[in-house]
């Protein structure tokens, strides 16, 4: 019974370190590993925006002109804005969207993702329409729709009265008339970069491989630094096509058909031509395809940008990886040192101080139990366990303090006869002579000498020294009084 209750006493020590709320511990956790980075995002998009891009830069080599565009410094100078060429066709679709509905032609927003939201979910069920974003639609059920989706109407797609096609040729419709791509102007160059990430060999030449983990990485960052209501729609539209090229067994279109039906209009440049980009449309579309088979992958910050955005709020000196100490120590991220210890102790206070006073209450409780126990070697070892460590184990006064170790003893009759007369500093003579040992004889004037010194250690011999000539006087007449005793008795 006791073991039993010692165990239980343990168990719930340890539930309480790894739970305080019993209520929780029936509850599944919920924790966006995001948060931090999202929070950084939103309350200090500077600081935000310099610690992406400056990882950025360590991936892909950005000129000035180019890396000003992408911080939003300078206009983006975009492929073939000085042609003539092709002045006719710009025109053209400048003219097409002078007229703005409330979703088509106008610059993307929250309500705008509201409505083509529709189409997106209509479309998940029925990914195995053959030709899907292929075959064009039915131009007069597509203008209907367009109506409806600007007026702002809830649509019942399911009743049957439009069809998969239709639904696909409006959303590409929808991202083609946006003002600007949906991965905007200022990334341009920025992709084109991330396609030309290359693995090295053994002697460190490019080779024609794709690096595939810095192109995730590199894109991931990317994605971090789009306008909001881009990321949230680009994310809706990378996952529902990842979902129909995963059915292209029955919809015959894989990555790269789809790359090549959407990188028009979410990559490529406003108002420029196939002719415009030249060798840079492979680049493109294969971008985008590398897009649509990672899509699960490129919405997650880096591991490193979590832990950044976690220590500029919480200022935690966790160990962080070396990426992570490298940004730390980078001269663009000093406003995202940890705080300092006073503001992190305002926050830990007042659960540091609940789990030390249940935690100290819970080990006084095992302390006396052990201590009530019948004596056994179980009994012993448990209490030289809380002996050796007096300061996290031992409870308050008001246990029961452990046994004070016994005090050597002389069995000779000289030392009962020294106990009797002299008590305790018989035996601080004799730890200091196993400490600092006396030499055998000491004349008047050595001693005389060492208290002319004033050494510490020479004064504390010349004080034993004669201290030791009392005590053995003292001896001298307690034996005579006792051999007197004797024979007036005798």
């Amino acid at each position: 019974m006791p073991l039993q209750k010692l165990s239980a006493l343990i168990d719930a020590i340890c539930n309480f370190v790894i739970c305080n709320d019993s209520s929780l511990r029936s509850q599944p956790i919920i924790f966006n590993p995001d948060f931090f980075v999202e929070k950084l995002r939103h309350e200090k998009p500077e600081v935000f925006t310099e610690l992406v891009v400056s990882n950025i830069t360590r991936l892909i080599d950005l000129p000035g002109a180019e890396l000003a565009q992408l911080m939003g410094e300078e206009d983006p100078k975009l492929p073939g804005a000085n042609s003539t060429a092709s002045g006719f066709f710009r025109s053209l679709m400048s003219l097409k969207r002078k007229d703005k509905g409330v979703v088509f032609g106008s610059p993307l927003t929250e309500e705008g993702i509201a409505q083509v939201s529709q189409l997106i979910e209509y479309l998940h069920k029925n990914l195995r329409a053959e030709g899907l974003f292929r075959v064009p639609g039915n131009s007069i059920r597509q203008q209907i729709l367009k109506d409806a989706l600007n007026s702002g109407t809830d649509i019942d797609l399911d009743s049957g009265e439009f069809h998969s096609n239709d639904v696909a040729t409006l959303l590409k419709m929808f991202l083609g008339e946006l003002p600007e791509p949906l991965l905007t102007h200022k990334h341009f160059h920025a992709h084109l970069k991330i396609a030309d990430l290359t693995l090295f060999d053994e002697k460190g030449n490019k080779t024609s491989t794709p690096d595939k983990e810095r192109q995730i990485e590199a894109l991931q960052l990317l994605f971090l630094i789009l306008p909001a209501p881009n990321r949230s729609l680009l994310k809706l539209l990378l996952d529902l096509l990842y979902q129909t090229a995963k059915k292209q067994d029955k919809n015959k279109m894989s990555a790269h058909n789809l790359a090549l039906m959407f990188a028009p209009h979410i990559l490529w440049p406003r108002n420029v031509t196939a002719n415009d980009l030249q060798e840079n449309i492979t680049k493109l579309n294969n971008g985008v395809t590398f897009m649509i088979k990672h899509s699960q992958k490129l919405f997650k910050a880096p591991a490193y940008i979590r832990e950044c955005a976690r220590l500029h709020y919480l200022g935690s000196r966790a160990h962080t990886s070396k990426d992570d100490l490298d940004l730390l120590t980078s001269p663009g991220s000093k406003e995202l040192q940890p705080l300092k210890s006073q503001k992190r102790s305002r926050l830990d206070t007042c659960h540091q101080e609940e789990t030390q006073q249940r935690t100290e209450e819970a080990l006084k409780e095992l302390f006396r139990h052990v201590h009530n126990m019948p004596d056994s070697a179980k009994k012993k070892k448990l209490i030289r366990q809380f002996n050796k460590h007096p300061t996290a184990l031992t409870p308050g006064s008001d246990v029961p303090a452990s046994p004070a170790p016994r005090r050597t003893r002389s069995r000779s009759f000289s030392g009962l006869i020294k106990r009797k007369v002299l008590g305790t500093p018989v035996i601080l003579e004799r730890r200091s002579r196993d400490a600092t040992p006396e030499p055998e004889r000491v004349s008047k004037e050595n001693i005389h000498l060492l208290q002319k010194c004033g050494s510490p250690a020479h004064m504390s011999q010349a004080k034993l020294k004669s201290l030791e000539g009392r005590k053995e006087e003292s001896c001298r007449r307690m034996r005579a009084h006792l051999l007197s005793k004797d024979s007036s008795s005798l």
